[in-house]
This record gives structure tokens, C-alpha cells and sequence, in this order.
């Protein structure tokens, strides 16, 4: 919300934590969280892989991640690191050699599961090459594959046993004079994972990669990962996020900063402020809101817009947006700017007319922050 003033009230502390790079992207520190994606093309597809993370770039992911299963892949990866708009993690199981062959094809990252990568040999060996070739490693600890001895240990998957591993893999990094690595311990249990991660950032400064594994599908997924990231983001937990869906890569994008706008910790894009609709309303707001929604995907400058069926809650939700739509009687609707009424307007025109001026608004934003920083 560009004219709104800062509210104490709504800060976050975000943890403190080092800082490290993927590729041209910071993790870390005071660098904004990022958003990742995954892609769920065959690797060995490297037109459709392109293609998807170009889609996912365009959404706003800052950082995509690649499977990279057998040597076919690792090869493939190559050309997909070169043609990205974005850097490229390679994710690593079980085949330690792709991790090197992935660090060799050009990857910002090689996420690796240290309870199916191998020996510490192995580990060494993949440490060796993202040295070699400056890629940043992220710890992937998940409930699903601890390690034999810390499930006879712990007797189950729970956040101490996760946290161990996470810490006993970090140190061979560490042995190994290795410091650019992320760290995130996930399981499909939100408590599981908001326990194992509120006691990982109490035991060491390295950026967090946060996500909840396996969510489920588009609504389910997004609730539980909203839960579950939100919680833990409010606590300032979290340097990095992947939202897990069954569905588009685009969609975990869309949610992921989502998640983030409704907490302020990033800003991206029209936040569209509309109500449930009820007998009241003026005019069609479902409908209304999800055309706005499309028409308006293409805006990523920030900005607040409020679409409210009728003036019970219409003029008060618009006097903290930039731009607003008020249902009212007689087939039209007041146009709020700033806060202020500005003029009416037909519902026929509306939408047409909503889009116009978000397009402008947001023009003259860009064009505003050219101006200061050519100063």
C-alpha cells in the first residue's frame, strides 16, 4: 500500500542470520525472502523445462529448482542453466556423482538430502566440486528420509532427531571450510515442521529454507502451507520459501508471495482487498474480482486495491488503498483514489476503467522511482 504509513505494530524481527548467494540471488541477512518453485517436467524435456521456468520467472519466482535424477538430466542442465532467467538449484538423491555433474553443468545450488546421498566421502566429494564451481549447497533435511541411527535413536521421525541431522551435515560442511549453504528441515506435519525449525534457528546463524513438504493440492496445500510458513515468518523465521503443491509451479509462485505480501515482508504486484459478496452488493464482485485478478497479473509494481459490493465496509477499506471501488445504487459505483472519493462510475465501465487506472498508477510509480534513482 503506497500511501499508507508505516504501523509499528506490523513489524516483523526477522532472524538474524548469515548470508550466502544462489547464483545472483541473496539468501540471508537483509536480502529480501526469496520465493522458489520447482519444475515438474522431465529434465531431459529441455524446451518444456525452459519454458516452465520461464512461465514461473515471469510470476516472480526468484529462485527454480531442477530434478536432476540421472546423467541424461545432469547433461540437460546445461543448456536450462544457460537459457534461465532465473538460477537453477539441481535437486540431488541418492547419486552423489549428479551433484558433481549438475555443480560442473553450471547450478547456483545443489540441494542435497544428506540421509540418501551417501558417506561422508561422498559428501566430501560434492563439497569439492561447489567449491570448484561456486555453487551454494542447501541441507535438505525431511522427515520422510532420516538417517537408520537417528530413527533407533529417537524411535521416530520428530524435531530433534531432524534437527541433529541437520546439524551433524552442516558440520561436515563446515569441516570441509564450506560456509555458503542453506539449511531447512521439512515434513507434510505442520506441527512436526514449525517445531523443527523454531528449534534449527535457535542452534545456528545459517540462512533457513522453509517449506512445508508434500502440502497437497492447490486449496488444501495452500492452507496448510499457509499455517505453516505464516506462523513461522511472524516468528522472523525464514530467509527462503517454497510452497509444495500438487499443481502448476506457477501456483506455489502465486502463493508463496502471497504469503509474504499478507505479512509484509515482500511487495509485489496488485493486492486486491474485495469482499465474500452477500445480498447487499451493487454489482458482481466474484466475477469482478477474478477478471481483475487476470487482467491485472501482469502488474508488478505494489499497490493496494479494495473492490467492495456495497458502502457498509466499501468506503472505510478504501480509505487504506490506493485505488477503490465502492458498490452503491442505480447501476453505479464510487471510484476512490488515495483514499478519496474521486468519481462515480457504471458497473458496466468498471472493470475496464479499474484496469486503466492501476495501469497508469502504476506507471507513474516506476517512473517516480527512476527519477530518484537517477539522482
Amino acid at each position: 500500500m503506497t500511501h499508507n504509513p508505516v504501523r509499528p505494530w506490523r513489524n516483523i524481527d526477522r532472524r538474524r542470520s548469515r548470508q550466502i548467494r544462489v547464483g545472483k540471488v541473496r539468501v540471508g541477512g537483509d536480502a529480501p525472502i526469496s520465493v522458489q518453485t520447482m519444475t515438474n517436467t522431465p529434465t531431459t524435456d529441455v524446451a518444456a523445462t525452459i519454458e516452465q521456468v520461464g512461465r514461473c520467472a515471469v510470476a516472480g519466482a526468484d529462485i527454480v529448482r531442477v530434478s536432476c535424477p540421472d546423467e541424461d538430466s545432469t547433461r540437460a542442465l546445461r543448456q536450462i542453466v544457460a537459457e534461465s532467467p532465473v538460477p537453477i538449484v539441481a535437486d540431488i538423491h541418492f547419486h552423489y556423482r549428479r551433484a558433481i555433474e549438475a555443480a560442473e553443468a553450471g547450478a547456483a545450488c545443489l540441494r542435497i538430502n544428506p540421509g540418501n546421498i551417501g558417506s561422508a566421502d561422498r559428501v566430501r566429494e560434492v563439497v569439492r566440486a561447489a567449491k570448484d564451481h561456486g555453487c551454494s549447497i542447501r541441507i535438505g533435511v525431511n522427515a520422510g528420509s532420516l538417517e537408520k541411527h537417528l530413527l533407533e535413536k529417537y524411535g521416530e521421525p520428530c524435531p530433534a532427531a531432524m534437527v541433529e541431522s541437520a546439524l551433524d551435515h552442516m558440520k561436515l560442511l563446515q569441516d570441509n571450510d564450506f560456509h555458503e549453504f542453506k539449511v531447512s528441515v521439512k515434513a507434510s506435519d505442520v506441527f512436526l515442521a514449525a517445531a523443527a525449525y523454531q528449534s534449527l534457528a535457535e542452534a545456528t546463524d545459517a540462512p533457513i529454507h522453509l517449506g512445508i513438504t508434500e502440502a497437497g493440492g492447490l486449496v488444501s496445500g495452500t492452507v496448510k502451507s499457509a499455517i505453516g510458513l505464516g506462523s513461522l515468518l511472524w516468528m522472523g523465521i525464514g530467509d527462503t520459501i517454497r510452497v509444495s503443491l500438487s499443481a502448476d509451479p506457477v501456483e506455489e509462485v502465486k502463493v508463496g508471495f502471497e504469503i509474504l505480501k499478507s505479512l509484509g515482508l515482500r511487495h509485489r504486484g496488485v493486492t486486491i482487498i474485495s469482499c465474500p459478496s452477500c445480498a447487499r452488493q451493487g454489482f458482481d464482485v466474484i466475477r469482478t474480482v477474478a477478471e481483475l485478478e487476470d487482467r491485472l497479473a501482469h502488474i508488478t509494481t505494489s499497490m493496494s486495491l479494495s473492490i467492495i459490493g456495497c458502502v457498509v465496509n466499501g468506503p472505510g477499506e478504501a480509505l487504506l488503498t490506493d485505488i477503490g471501488f465502492t458498490g452503491g445504487g442505480a447501476g453505479k459505483g464510487m471510484v476512490y483514489l488515495a483514499g478519496r472519493q474521486s468519481h462515480t462510475m457504471g458497473n458496466d465501465r468498471m472493470i475496464d476503467h479499474i484496469v486503466e487506472l492501476v495501469e497508469k498508477k502504476a506507471a507513474e510509480i516506476e517512473a517516480a522511482a527512476a527519477d530518484l534513482a537517477a539522482e
